[in-house]
């Protein structure tokens, strides 16, 4: 009865030591893995969306309000499936207008507009990560 009385505390004592020593490996693994991640720069605060590039043609460059107007070019740097809006400026502010695609396969795109704010309008197409240059339609 001695023997497996000596055995069992022996037997708890190892189980006992075993899991206090991986714990102190896994804790200090834990602690040795924060202390080389925190030198590195968080992915939130260094990741930001690479700039793509979006060229605009329109045709025709001038119409009679509420014609409509084709908006043609191609994109650089954005996935097949981007969203792209048309915008008009308004003073010193882009204005969305209700008119826009998404880029096809080949990184092109087409989509018409009608234009009724006579002038000549400033226009461009915005993405999430990119606009066109300005063109200039007048409207009659």
């Amino acid at each position: 009865m001695k023997s497996t009385l000596r055995s069992r505390c022996a037997r708890t004592l190892a189980a006992g030591a075993l899991s206090a020593a991986l714990l102190s490996a896994g804790a200090a693994g834990t602690f040795a893995s924060a202390a080389t991640d925190s030198a590195k720069p968080s992915p939130s605060v260094s990741a930001t969306k690479a700039a793509g590039s979006i060229t605009v043609k329109a045709t025709p460059g001038s119409v009679k309000a509420g014609d409509k107007v084709t908006f043609t070019g191609r994109t650089k740097g954005m996935p097949i499936g981007s969203k792209l809006v048309l915008q008009h400026k308004q003073g010193s502010k882009w204005t969305t207008l209700h008119a826009g695609t998404t880029v096809k396969k080949g990184s092109s795109y087409t989509f018409d507009a009608k234009l009724n704010d006579k002038g000549k309008q400033e226009l461009r197409v915005k993405a999430d990560n990119g606009t066109s240059p300005t063109v200039t339609v007048t409207v009659k």
